[in-house]
């Protein structure tokens, strides 16, 4: 019996990176010779088990075959006769088919120490066609190392695209691999990935359609929606760690991609049209409540936060409480970085200053102050309450200084 670490703890380990997750192949062995070990067997179906100490998974060397289509259409063979180079021979890319003997000697039959330095994401063999969910992965990794796909993997992801491999990944799948590029460095590198292989047609047709729309150039030096969007998500990523914000920034123009052509280069009432889009999308990929209300918010209302200086108190206030700013500070403050994300995501103006921001967030403040209490106490009720509290909120907003607009 031998064993060895495998997969991306190796892979970190020899990018200098963290290693949190550590997974063991243990090669020569059986699953009764495991459980005598005082290994627990973690499922029937996968020869996976847990360590008795340290609970870090070790699997039996196995090999898997397709037999139906979809994600789960594989017979595992695991037996002691079973080799290393066979185990890692099925894993997705090179970079992860590494393994580290116990003495620290390095099995690298696939060539991955080679790709890992020249930042190359290439695929082991033709068996990476047998899970689709490797396209997002490679997606995924690409988003996280910035590392460039091989040109041989690419042509392989569009193959198994165009044979319609990508059609009917499930839902909650693809969302998490979604939401884990959005947590990485470089997440719109997974928009080019799957643009480039044809998978974002597929899972995500609503931001594919951007690309190739024109935009005024006045406002949009870059002119193209789609740029502009990868452009939103990138000034997103520099403004906020939080996935949910990022996702709101992808998605905020989505309306654009339904404007007619006879309209272009301009885009009215592409709030209106964006809004069924992302809720259809948060639908589909069965996103979380609070990831689709900051992005409905932000794709209904994004035009409207660009304008804040030029509204009249009354109608912030309005907006505030519609879009219930005062029970959801946390939302509200969000709703302000994905907008001047959306402000910087143009060319050239990359780190221009967004006042609107900061007038809304004391705008916030000042109706959160305004208490019903108060009235209360003066021995009004129900509707004359809230009639007193929008009007102490318009005049609090209303004494605030407005600094002069930067035009997005």
């Amino acid at each position: 019996m031998e064993t060895y670490l495998v997969g991306g703890a190796v892979r970190d380990e020899l990018l200098g990176r963290p290693v949190t997750d550590r997974d063991y192949v243990v090669v020569g062995a059986t699953p009764q010779e495991m459980r005598d070990l005082g290994f627990k067997q973690v499922g029937a179906d996968f020869p996976v088990f847990l360590h008795p100490g340290t609970h870090c998974e070790y699997a039996l060397a196995r090999t898997e075959r397709k037999v139906a289509p979809g994600y789960r259409g594989f017979v595992v063979h695991a037996e002691p006769t079973v080799r290393l180079e066979d185990d890692l021979a099925r894993r997705d890319l090179t970079i992860n088919a590494m393994a580290r003997a116990a003495d620290g000697t390095l099995i690298d039959p696939y060539g991955g120490l080679a790709d890992l330095r020249a930042g190359i994401l290439r695929h082991v063999s033709p068996a990476f066609r047998e899970d689709p969910v490797r396209i997002l992965r490679v997606a995924r990794f690409a988003a996280r190392f910035g590392f460039q796909v091989a040109s041989s993997t690419v042509q392989l992801m569009r193959q198994m695209v165009a044979a319609g491999e990508a059609d009917h990944l499930v839902a909650e799948r693809v969302f998490v691999e979604l939401e884990r590029a959005l947590g990485e460095p470089h997440p719109e590198l997974f928009v080019d990935v799957l643009r480039e292989t044809g998978a974002l047609q597929v899972q995500f047709p609503e931001i594919d359609r951007l690309f190739g729309v024109p935009q005024v150039a006045r406002y949009h030096p870059e002119i193209d929606t789609g740029v502009h969007t990868r452009m939103t998500l990138m000034a997103a990523c520099a403004l906020s760690a939080e996935p949910r914000v990022r996702f709101a920034a992808l998605v905020h123009d989505l309306g654009k991609g339904l404007t007619p052509r006879e309209e272009w280069p301009s885009h009215r009432a592409h709030e209106r049209r964006g809004v069924p889009l992302v809720a259809a999308l948060c639908e589909r990929l069965r996103v979380p409540g609070e990831w689709r209300a900051l992005a409905l918010a932000v794709a209904g209302h994004h035009l409207t936060i660009h304008r804040a200086l030029e509204l009249k108190p009354l109608t912030i206030v309005r907006l505030i409480e519609a879009l219930d700013a005062i029970r959801r500070p946390m939302r509200w403050q969000e709703l302000l970085l994905a907008c001047m994300a959306d402000a910087r995501g143009r060319l050239g103006r990359e780190q221009m200053a967004y006042p609107q921001a900061d007038f809304l967030r004391e705008a916030q403040a000042a109706c959160a102050a305004v208490s019903g209490a108060a009235f209360a106490r003066q021995g009004l009720r129900g509707p004359a309450i809230a009639q007193r509290v929008r009007r102490a909120r318009v005049m609090a907003v209303a004494t605030l200084a407005r600094p002069v607009r930067a035009t997005p």
